[in-house]
């Protein structure tokens, strides 16, 4: 391969990793923590990037209209955690039924109230070339902003009083409640961080995409995919997933096109599955006993 070819390569598979760990992050907290499948995960994102989007417009500077998103996004979800969500705990039928009616709710009442389309906004920080190629700033700003969401999700559950609550309460919710672990707040701030996280990534990747109430669905897939394959420790087990995937998808796009990519996902966490049932997290926890 030219270096032109591997640069593009590099650039490709971090692009991916960016997007699944952004996609992913808050699905992956919500089910890591609570055991809920939050079907709204992809309505949270397009919230997340409508907000945004009239922050901007607004007058609001784009990462100051990002963060709103997300704070909007992290308020509402703490609302629908205590309104509706904390009723279906222990019950995940039930809560997937009723987080995919939220799901159902939050896209019509976009299409509503917001009709289908939406100002665009323009992606920031331009281009740099390289060997005649061409690639996009601020599509290596993501990457840095998705390693930053690691790290501070590392940070936050690792050395923090709320990251031992929640790490108690996802071990043994009954066990932490007697030991005065308040469970349901630790479960709303959950929520509402999961939610926060989704309604980031529509926020970041609202420059980079045509924003309508079904600008979700286009991560849901990967999300769920990074979720299954990551395993249940969002800490141990989503880093690599994402790396994983990202190399294999980035490769079967460059070689077969975008259909062969997403399709090499699902072929991938099918064989995950199979192989290792609790993905990555089960298997760095055997390899470093």
């Amino acid at each position: 391969m030219q270096p032109t070819e591997i640069v593009a390569f590099v650039y490709q598979i971090s692009d991916v990793f960016a997007f699944l760990v952004l996609a992913a992050a808050g699905l992956a907290i919500i089910f890591g923590m609570m055991g809920i499948i939050n079907m709204a995960h992809g309505e949270f994102i397009a919230m997340g990037g409508y907000v945004t989007t009239y922050s901007y417009h607004a007058g609001a500077p784009l990462a100051l209209a990002m963060l709103i998103g997300a704070v909007a996004c992290g308020l509402f979800g703490v609302f629908l955690e205590r309104t509706i969500v904390r009723r279906f705990y222990h019950r995940p039928i039930d809560s997937l039924v009723a987080t995919w009616g939220i799901s159902l709710i939050m896209t019509q009442g976009a299409l509503l109230l917001l009709g289908s389309g939406a100002p665009g906004v323009g992606t920031p920080f331009g281009s740099v070339s390289f060997g005649g190629a061409s690639f996009s700033v601020y599509r290596l700003v993501l990457v840095v902003v998705a390693v930053a969401v690691l790290v501070g999700l590392y940070l936050l559950f690792m050395k923090t009083r709320f990251g031992r609550h929640a790490r108690a309460t996802m071990q043994n919710a009954a066990m932490a409640r007697a030991l005065g672990v308040p469970v349901n707040k630790i479960y709303s701030i959950t929520f509402g961080l999961g939610a926060a996280l989704a309604g980031l990534a529509g926020g970041l990747y609202a420059p980079t995409m045509t924003l309508s109430p079904m600008m979700g669905t286009s991560f849901v897939i990967e999300a769920f995919v990074t979720v299954v394959a990551g395993g249940a420790d969002i800490l141990i087990g989503t880093p690599p997933a994402a790396v994983a995937l990202a190399i294999i998808k980035a490769t079967a796009t460059a070689f077969y096109g975008q259909v062969y990519g997403v399709m090499s996902l699902l072929v991938a966490v099918c064989l995950v599955v199979r192989l290792m049932p609790d993905g990555f997290t089960g298997w760095l926890i055997r390899r470093r006993s």
